[in-house]
This record gives C-alpha cells, sequence and structure tokens, in this order.
C-alpha cells in the first residue's frame, strides 16, 4: 500500500501546511479494499476474500460503521424490534450498549422477552447477570473498556451501569433528547452522566441516531477516540496546527478527491459517502493495521502487534440499515 513520490508530492502541497506521512495513502486504501471485502462477501464469494494479508490474517471492522455485526445486530433485533415510544428504544440501546455484547442480550432476551423499560427490575437484571459471570460467562465486549463507577461503584461493573441506566430513565433522557435539535446538544446530554466520557457519548449517540426518534446531522460533530487519536497521529507527521476533529472532517471532505488522486475505486454504501462516525473509525482500524504495514511510523499507544485474529465467518449477511437513509431497498438490486 505503498504510494507513488509523485503522489505524495501532490497530496503534500494540497494539505499544507498539514504534513501526511505514507500511513495516510493507506488509509484510503484500507478503506477502499476493506470495503471490497465487505462486497465479495455479500456476493457470497468464497474465501479468502482479499490478497491483502494483513486484511486477511487480522480482524478490523468495516469501513462503514452500521455494516458491522454488532451494528447490525443493534439495528434489527435491538431498535426496531420492540416499543417504537422514544424512552422504549432509548432503553434498549443504552442497555445493549453499555454490554456491547450480543450473547449478553441473548441472555437477557431469554431471561425477560424483548427488554423493556417499564418492566425493568434493577434486582432482577444483576441476579441474571452475577449468575452469568458466576458460572464463567463474559458479559462485556472486548471492543472497548467500559468504565466502572470506581469507589463509588456497587463492587461490580454491571451493577454500577444497570443503576446508571436506571437513572438515566428516571431523569427522562429520552425525551430530553429527542428535543434536541443537534447531535452534540444530544452528546452534551449523555456526557453530563458517569462513567460516560467523550468516546462512549459520541458511541452512544451516534447509536441512538440509528432509531427514528431523533434524526440529528451526521456530518455535524464527531468525537474521536484514542484508536482514532493514534491513527491521526500515524497518517500525519504535524497536524499544521488543526485538532484531531478538524482532520477528521478534512477527510470526511476530501474522501472522493483522495479515492481519485490514488486511483482507487472505491464502492460506497449504495451511494452513502463515508460519514465522520466512518472516517473516525477507519482512523482507528488503519492505526492497528500499520503497526504491521508502516511498523517504522510510531503513534501514541507504543502498540506494535494486532491482537485479534480474522476467524471467516461463512454466515451469509443479512443487511437492513435504518430506513431513513433510504439504503433497504437498493441492498438486493446493487449488493448482491
Amino acid at each position: 500500500m505503498n504510494a507513488s513520490r509523485a503522489g505524495s508530492a501532490r497530496v503534500f502541497s494540497r494539505l499544507a501546511p498539514i504534513v501526511p506521512s505514507p500511513v495516510f495513502d493507506t488509509y484510503w486504501r484500507f478503506a477502499a479494499e476493506r470495503q471490497e471485502v465487505f462486497f465479495r462477501r455479500l456476493n457470497g464469494d468464497s474465501p479468502p476474500w482479499t490478497s491483502d494479508s494483513i486484511i486477511a490474517q487480522h480482524r478490523f471492522t468495516n469501513a462503514y460503521r452500521a455494516s458491522d455485526r454488532v451494528s447490525q445486530f443493534l439495528i434489527q433485533e435491538v431498535i426496531y424490534k420492540g416499543a417504537q415510544r422514544p424512552d422504549e428504544v432509548f432503553f434498549r440501546i443504552i442497555l445493549f450498549k453499555l454490554f456491547n455484547r450480543i450473547e449478553t442480550w441473548e441472555l437477557l432476551v431469554e431471561k425477560f422477552g424483548q427488554p423493556s423499560s417499564s418492566e425493568f427490575v434493577y434486582r432482577h437484571y444483576d441476579s441474571v447477570l452475577t449468575n452469568a459471570l458466576a458460572r464463567g460467562r463474559r458479559i462485556y465486549s472486548a471492543a472497548y473498556i467500559m468504565p466502572s463507577g470506581g469507589k463509588r461503584g456497587h463492587g461490580r461493573k454491571h451493577r454500577d451501569h444497570l443503576l446508571l441506566l436506571d437513572t438515566m430513565m428516571q431523569d427522562r433522557v429520552a425525551e430530553r433528547i429527542a428535543e434536541k435539535r443537534t447531535m452534540k446538544a444530544a452528546f452534551e446530554v449523555l456526557r453530563s452522566y458517569p462513567m460516560i466520557g467523550d468516546f462512549l457519548g459520541y458511541q452512544f449517540v451516534t447509536d441512538l441516531n440509528y432509531a427514528s426518534f431523533v434524526n440529528f446531522g451526521e456530518m455535524e460533530f464527531v468525537a474521536p477516540g484514542p484508536g482514532a487519536r493514534d491513527g491521526i497521529r500515524k497518517c500525519f507527521r504535524s497536524l499544521g496546527g488543526l485538532n484531531e476533529c478538524d482532520l477528521i472532517r478534512l477527510v470526511a471532505d476530501r474522501q472522493q478527491e483522495e479515492f481519485d488522486r490514488l486511483g482507487l475505486n472505491f464502492k460506497s454504501l449504495w451511494g452513502r459517502p463515508l460519514q465522520l462516525i466512518d472516517c473516525q473509525n477507519v482512523f482507528c482500524e488503519v492505526s492497528k493495521y500499520a503497526r504491521v504495514a508502516h511498523p517504522e511510523v510510531q503513534g501514541l499507544s507504543g502498540r506494535i502487534r494486532i491482537k485479534q485474529k480474522y476467524q471467516p465467518d461463512p454466515t451469509p449477511l443479512r443487511l437492513w440499515y435504518p430506513p431513513k437513509w433510504g439504503l433497504n431497498s437498493l441492498i438486493g438490486a446493487v449488493g448482491a
């Protein structure tokens, strides 16, 4: 994925005073190839779905966040299955995202049916999750670390999170968010609660925006997480006075120009360009990719290996996106 010298000179002059590194071209090549893998799998091709040995051997999320397995489960099985009142949708989304693990949601559904705020009893949920832990079951995803309540907590992390959700429901957070006009305003509501920092607040408000009770502009606000910040530092030798949010906006705005510059035929999500959340996500993934592809380029984390290996899943993809995106009628016609 090395860029030509001519290409690097052009990107330098067009981005100045920002100074890109060779990883900047890798960012676009990675996004294009990861999307190729997505469509090859969707089309029913047999693995391996790529000749890129790094992508073939290691686990990377999709270029589009909403195409990932967990996001697809959230959209199909959590958000749009059950009552569609704002408080109920909010309850289900936050309950799922606090653990971010499909198996944990399925356990709760097995015990309680489709979870509902009107029937939520803290001690009952606590009992189910405590018993699962006692049996050696994992209840949290390894995708990112969920903070606990610390010294003010209740002994087990899941108890802190269940009580946080209970507090948010009592505070009518769903209704408050539904009244907000912007994603940032909704993010600030979430951010005001303990254990929800910038990264989780942005992830949660993005998930809430998949639902129908809000419709925030996806290109108005971004809050990069640690992985994205690491990827940004690998892609740019100098930020030219911009901050990480500025850089994510820049790449989102320039995406077609950069793909054209590198001669890449990026297959978008049926005409939907990469949004800020997707560009943020690709920075996180290219941070990992560069540990192998560009070991000489140092970021912020100091990590040198990619931990998660890729295991092909032969299960056919069943895609369904938020209806307000207008994509679901195109999936069979264009993608398969």
